[in-house]
């Protein structure tokens, strides 16, 4: 196996790795999240399983996000049920930064099922800074898993066969989570709207398998480089290029002057009736749980 940069070095956590195959038309990438996210979790008291279903979305979004190529280009992931515990979840990347929230049914219970999602769709939303477009596709919340929702996004709207692979495992007081994303690409590695998708490919089909092995275990182990990762998988190819991307952060765009400017454009009466007796519009930020005083 071969690399593109052999000096790159290679960093376990809160990291993001691209990767091409080039023989089999092929591209993906691998990310491990181990302090960003708990930065990002400890904004709000999640209950267990909900903290894992956010975990999986952080992870599926910096995969995505890291599929992008232009300073300032964003990737919005937004899941909306009609249903169940989980009523919206938000996830963006713009340049290497990560941010999340998860809103629960205010008037969920217990006994009222164990899904977190029932109904609604699954929103990806692509904004490319250099051209100011914004592309969206949105699927059905079908499917046993975000992961499994993402490859049907992928196969539908993208038309772009795709594997996807994500874990979360608990360590100590904090968690780890990691992914992989792999994509059959004939028209290189931008790739081009199909006519339809080509499931049964022998390359993908070949490339398929072997991603398919990977492990839960090897996607969280972070004495697991992701190089050697690589290397298990990937190593009778007779080319893989290895490309690390930058270290993933927390990032929360919240500041007071820029919800004063957003506020600025609503026109004055509507001002007035966000504001409390003593003139001041309280704004929360839902991302990182700080509020914001903005005197009108």
């Amino acid at each position: 196996m071969t690399q593109s940069q052999p000096s790159i070095p290679l960093v376990a956590l809160d990291q993001a790795l691209a990767f091409t195959i080039p023989d089999r038309n092929a591209r993906g990438r691998i990310v491990r999240l181990g302090p960003v996210l708990g930065q990002i979790l400890a904004a709000h008291d999640y209950p267990q399983d909900v903290r894992d279903c956010l975990a999986e979305a952080l992870v599926l979004t910096a995969l995505m996000g890291s599929l992008l190529k232009g300073e300032g280009d964003q990737l919005t992931m937004q899941a909306q049920a009609t249903d169940g515990r989980v009523r919206l979840l938000v996830c963006d990347y713009r340049d290497g930064e990560l941010r999340g929230y998860a809103e629960q049914a205010e008037d969920w219970q217990p006994g009222d099922g164990a899904d977190l999602f029932a109904g609604g769709h699954l929103a990806i939303t692509f904004d490319i800074a250099a051209t100011k477009q914004r592309y969206q596709g949105i699927v059905p919340l079908e499917g046993g898993s975000l992961a499994e929702i993402l490859e049907n996004y992928f196969a539908q709207s993208e038309q772009v066969p795709t594997l996807v692979r994500t874990a979360i495992d608990l360590v100590g007081e904090g968690m780890l989570a990691g992914g992989m994303l792999i994509q059959h690409l004939p028209e290189g590695e931008e790739g081009r709207a199909r006519l339809h998708v080509q499931l049964d490919h022998p390359e993908w089909e070949h490339v398929a398998v072997l991603g398919s092995s990977v492990t839960r275990e090897e996607l969280v182990d972070p004495a697991l480089s992701f190089e050697e990762l690589i290397w298990r998988l990937f190593h009778e190819e007779s080319e893989v290029r290895l490309t690390a991307g930058r270290p993933l952060k927390k990032g929360c765009r919240c500041t007071q002057s820029h919800f004063e400017t957003v506020l600025s454009r609503f026109a004055k009466d509507d001002r007035r009736e966000m504001a409390d007796e003593s003139g001041v519009i309280v704004v929360d930020c839902a991302f990182c749980s700080r509020k914001f005083n903005i005197q009108d």
